[in-house]
Order: C-alpha cells, then sequence, then structure tokens
C-alpha cells in the first residue's frame, strides 16, 4: 500500500481551507485517509498552517512520501 502525505480539501467555494491528511494514494483527494496531522489555509497573508510534528515525521520514518505542497509546507515548518 503506497501511502501519501497530501492535503484534503475543505471549506467554501473559493475559499478554500486544506487539512494535511496520511491516506493510501488510490483513495480520492478528498476521500478516505488513515489520520489528520494538520491544517493549510492559503486565505490569509502569510499562509498559515498547523502541524503535528510528532505525526508528521513517525509517517516519513514508515515511507509516507508527502506532495509536492505538502513537502513546502514541511520545509516552512523545519521537518524536512
Amino acid at each position: 500500500m503506497a501511502v501519501k502525505i497530501r492535503l484534503k480539501r475543505m471549506g467554501q467555494k473559493k475559499a478554500p481551507f486544506y487539512r494535511i491528511v496520511v491516506a493510501d494514494s488510490r483513495s480520492p483527494r478528498d476521500g478516505r485517509f488513515i489520520e489528520e496531522i494538520g491544517t493549510y489555509d492559503p486565505t490569509q497573508n502569510p499562509s498559515a498552517f498547523n502541524v503535528n510534528e510528532e505525526a508528521a515525521k513517525k509517517w516519513l520514518a514508515n515511507g509516507a512520501k508527502p506532495t509536492e505542497t505538502v513537502g513546502k509546507i514541511f520545509k516552512n515548518a523545519g521537518i524536512l
């Protein structure tokens, strides 16, 4: 099972809000997920994010691959 750390879109139309989730790569973007490990709000200036570092490091150590956007968020948070 390939596990990815990716964004799950929430919020209203034209006002996106994302949750950072760990999910099977075959599940849909807003579908089933294994664990929620943070949030990301691109509408604020500057963009706001909140990440559970322990959970993120645990999943990265177990082989989960972050998407490009989540990788940038992790770099800003000091996880990668």
